[in-house]
């Protein structure tokens, strides 16, 4: 299952590199509006594949930065 997810979670990303290179070119609007769209599409299902897939996230206390942790263990 995890490996499914993970093909799921690189085709999403591959979408979306793509779309962005498309609006990089010369569209008509209807096309530009279309990839756009698209490109919200493929960012939320990624956004709910990887939270699904990977829902462990760390955040740091307070006031510390990631460079004050290192070495903090003694």
């Amino acid at each position: 299952m995890l490996d499914e997810d993970v093909a799921r979670i690189r085709a999403h990303r591959n979408n979306i590199h793509r779309y962005r290179r498309l609006l990089q070119t010369k569209l008509s609007e209807l096309e530009r509006q279309f990839i756009e769209r698209r490109l919200a599409e493929e960012q939320t299902a990624l956004d709910a594949l990887a939270l699904d897939t990977f829902p462990v996230a760390f955040a740091l206390p307070k006031g510390q930065s990631g460079s004050a942790m290192i070495g903090a263990e003694g």
